[in-house]
């Protein structure tokens, strides 16, 4: 790993592939400790890309590597680690069955559950093979778990502290003197592997603890963190979300923007954090949502609009932990900070667009109705007739939109502005928004 990370390097490719907002933080010391030949332990928050970024570690094996056939460890046939593939190796020479292996087959991952055994986690002696006849201190009775398994691999331990403590000890010999201890018996086998873990920081985490000798183990506690930069968020959930329908790119950066308006916000409890998915589950839901309006109204183009932006509060309710005391005001604060995020984008992309003469075109009697069941084209043949004429080009161009739908989207996210300016009215219910 050390070697193809450092000519991948060299060669100026990225090891690290779908990797946002960490170049510059958590990549480093990732690299050192790789170097290093350290095991490693991922602290942070949920949804911070723990568990991805240990995966990306695969890439860093070689593509294939040879093993002996039939070989629990999938031991090299020159480095042989059991008594039994050596005497194999004695008794058959070069006509010893290879096999090989792609390196996706070399990463083992576990979610640590309280109910994992130390016979999961490290082997167990196996009656069976005992009542075959071989005698009890037999390494051939031994039935190797995960760890020894991972041999000359990477082995990853997700929510490592609700390992229960007693597994956390039998994983103490593993990572420092390499040997493994089953019902009495100590196997000196020379463990090839690579152990890393994900975890909550420990400070907060009431479910269980990673015990001291343990953190002891580990050679590099790298610290976690969300995208920093909104572009970052933005290109993780582009990434990440499966979308049945097309999400302009100012509706991702409003859904960005709210998961960090979220995040931030005093009345959701700090220790928790707001994932990443958060913003993922709001872009899929969007993208539904105009997927449906697509097959209810033939015709009309499955592509997003800020009316599908209402859909999500109700959606995203779950994933969000709030401090004891703002009970029951939950959704009002989803709401309000969605309208905050919604807000932040309208002067992002159209801060120097005079919008005085949409406003002058609502004279206290026309009013337009958007809504989830509303087509993009009968929303832009209700446009009001405006002076200068160009204005609604203006206004998409601004957000990028090109398509009736994207256009229609574009003045509906003007409209939304002037009403959360207090330029405008809006009055929604019943599936319809009107604008006056």
């Amino acid at each position: 790993m050390r070697r193809n990370l450092l000519a991948a390097l060299a060669a100026g490719r990225d090891p690290w592939p779908g990797m946002h907002g960490l170049s510059t933080t958590v990549i480093p010391q990732l690299e050192r400790a790789v170097i290093a030949g350290h095991d490693l332990v991922l602290l942070g928050e949920r949804g911070q890309g723990k568990t991805r970024l240990l995966r990306t570690l695969v890439g860093l094996l070689d593509e294939w590597t040879p093993a002996i056939e039939g070989s629990e460890l999938s031991e090299h046939p020159f480095a042989p680690v059991t008594a039994a593939s050596r005497a194999r190796i004695a008794a058959e020479g070069d006509a010893l069955p290879i096999t090989w292996k792609h390196r996706s087959e070399r990463y083992v991952e576990k979610l640590s559950t309280p109910d994992t055994s130390v016979a999961d986690m490290i082997g167990d002696v196996d009656p069976m093979r005992v009542a075959e006849g071989r005698r009890l201190g037999d390494p051939e009775t031994i039935h190797y778990g995960l760890v020894p398994r991972a041999h000359r691999g990477i082995v990853a331990l997700n929510e490592l502290p609700d390992l229960a403590e007693r597994i956390q000890v039998a994983l103490l010999n593993v990572m420092e003197e390499r040997d493994i201890q089953i019902r009495g018996y100590v196997l000196r086998l020379p463990l090839d592997v690579l152990v890393v873990a994900s975890a909550n920081p420990e400070d907060y985490t009431n479910r269980g603890r990673i015990i001291t000798p343990l953190k002891d183990r580990f050679g590099a506690e790298i610290r976690t963190h969300y995208p920093i930069e909104l572009e970052d968020e933005i290109a993780v959930v582009r990434q990440e979300a499966q979308l049945v329908a097309e999400v302009p790119h100012v509706l991702l950066e409003i859904l960005a923007r709210y998961t960090r308006a979220v995040r931030e916000s005093p009345a959701v409890s700090r220790t928790s954090g707001v994932s990443a998915r958060f913003a993922i589950a709001g872009a899929e839901t969007v993208a539904a949502a105009a997927r449906l309006r697509a097959a209810v109204r033939p015709g009309e183009e499955a592509i997003a609009r800020p009316v599908d932006l209402g859909t999500v509060v109700d959606v995203l309710r779950g994933k969000v932990e709030f401090d004891s005391g703002e009970e029951g005001r939950e959704h009002e604060i989803l709401e309000h900070l969605l309208r905050v995020a919604t807000a932040e984008a309208v002067r992002e992309h159209l801060a120097g667009v005079d919008l005085a003469p949409l406003v002058d075109a609502f004279d206290g009697e026309r009013t337009l109705t958007t809504g989830d069941r509303v087509t993009a084209q009968e929303v832009l043949d209700t446009l009001p007739a405006l002076d200068p004429p160009d204005l609604y080009d203006r206004i998409a161009q601004r957000v990028g939109a090109s398509t009736p739908g994207e256009r229609a989207g574009a003045v509906e996210l003007a409209l939304e502005g002037l009403y959360l300016a207090r330029r405008l009215s809006k009055d929604s219910g019943d599936g319809a928004t009107i604008y006056g």
